[in-house]
């Protein structure tokens, strides 16, 4: 079943349609809202329902895709599921290297019961005693940083993909963290048997709906330590804004911080907030309150063994 994509495009904008449509259709898988496996309206469809061009959506779902957010299914396009076969090959690999140790051990002598003990004593001889975000781009890897350290009592640290991949060893130790839509890529640089944790990112409705609550052509700052953070918070907020009103992007550390006072309505992302004490400020807290209390969970698990 194709499911209802709660898209909004505004012709009036001056952010470009495609830019509009891809950062809304990355917004809702990052926030879970489109789910892995999820299959996408045609191009047909969906340009006739946002009645736009079908290439501009066309163009989109092909830029979308080879970014690795969406995967072909069939004739129609899906978002980008976890790689179930390779996750099936690591468990066989798994089996096969126990199998491998059981014969040894058997050889040398060993029970079946002294190998579990064993085995069981040094699984559980090294919990993780820190958090460890992996993501790309580093203004949003702060970002998730700050507001994991902020609400839990462990050390957090982070680190992007190709250093967590030349250096494994950057893992040990560690509960690895990600954002939901790269876990695929993540989990192919830890141990098979400690997965990275999944990350979804909360909604925007509250803050697209103090947009469209403006009476008067106003003026909206968006603040943030995260170039991603700015370039999708335009695409999200351009249907609210059309050409009533304009958007100003800044990034932390503010060059000139007295350019807000010209702002009517600021939306700060967590960190940027501490910097900016105005009136009419929100802060958008990018990890959803779901993600944090399960990571809390399993580091508490992981203690408890």
């Amino acid at each position: 079943m194709v499911p209802v994509m709660l898209i909004q495009i505004s012709k009036q904008s001056e952010v470009p349609i495609q830019e509009q449509l891809g950062d809304q259709i990355v917004f809702l898988i990052a926030t879970e809202k489109l789910e892995p496996g999820a299959v996408l309206p045609s191009v047909r469809e969906l340009a006739r329902r946002l009645k736009i061009h079908h290439n501009t959506v066309s163009h989109v779902y092909k830029n979308l895709a080879r970014r690795a957010w969406l995967e072909r299914r069939g004739n129609r396009l899906a978002v980008r599921a976890p790689d179930e076969l390779a996750r099936l090959k690591r468990a066989e690999d798994l089996d096969h290297l126990i199998n491998a140790v059981i014969r040894v051990a058997r050889e040398g002598g060993h029970s079946l019961q002294a190998l579990r003990e064993r085995a069981r004593e040094r699984l559980l001889a090294q919990p993780p005693d820190h958090i460890l975000v992996v993501e790309q781009e580093p203004g949003l890897r702060q970002l998730l940083e700050e507001e994991i350290r902020r609400v839990l009592r462990w050390p957090v640290r982070g680190c992007s993909q190709e250093e967590l991949r030349s250096n494994k060893g950057a893992a040990i130790g560690a509960l690895v963290v990600a954002p939901q839509y790269s876990i695929a890529y993540v989990d192919a640089s830890l141990p098979k048997d400690r997965p990275a944790i999944g990350m979804a990112f909360c909604g925007a409705d509250e803050q697209v709906d103090a947009v469209r609550k403006l009476r008067e052509p106003s003026v909206i700052a968006v603040v943030s330590v995260s170039s991603v953070f700015l370039k999708t918070a335009r695409g999200l907020l351009a249907p609210a804004l059309e050409r009533r009103h304009t958007l100003c992007e800044y990034l932390v550390p503010l060059e000139n911080p007295s350019a807000l006072r010209a702002a009517d309505l600021v939306f700060c992302d967590s960190i940027a907030s501490e910097q900016v004490k105005r009136p009419r400020s929100f802060t958008y807290r990018l990890i959803a309150p779901s993600s944090l209390e399960y990571v809390t969970t399993a580091m508490e698990s992981y203690q408890k063994v």
